[in-house]
């Protein structure tokens, strides 16, 4: 039973810390427009696999707060596609996040060492 407490406990931390990096992870991979089939995809081959029950409402989230812009295209024989890109406030939002992000693992790795400097 205590084992899979302890499953369960790190089930959920890890769901946590993963949730937490998915907005960079996007927000990076947005820098050149892509549609959300392309970007999952990109993120998948990078290790990072997102479901779209997941990416599409994260998308539309980011969307939303101005972050991304979007617009819907046909591409010749198919079927219209929504793309997607960083806004400008995107770029500076990802830019101040990206340098939170090394920062943070800078200290993160000291402290998982023993780093008692």
């Amino acid at each position: 039973m205590i084992k899979d407490d302890a499953q369960a406990v790190y089930e959920n931390l890890a769901l946590e810390l993963r949730r937490g990096v998915l907005v960079l992870a996007v927000l990076s991979q947005l820098r050149n427009e892509q549609y959300g089939y392309s970007l999952k995809q990109r993120l998948d081959e990078h290790g990072l696999e997102i479901n779209e029950g997941t990416l599409y409402p994260l998308l539309r989230r980011l969307e939303s707060q101005g972050l991304l812009k979007s617009d819907w295209r046909m591409e010749e024989g198919g079927r219209p596609r929504r793309y997607y890109e960083l806004s400008p406030t995107g770029v500076a939002l990802l830019e101040q996040l990206s340098r939170d992000w090394y920062e943070l693992g800078n200290v993160i790795g000291k402290l998982l060492e023993g780093d008692e400097s």
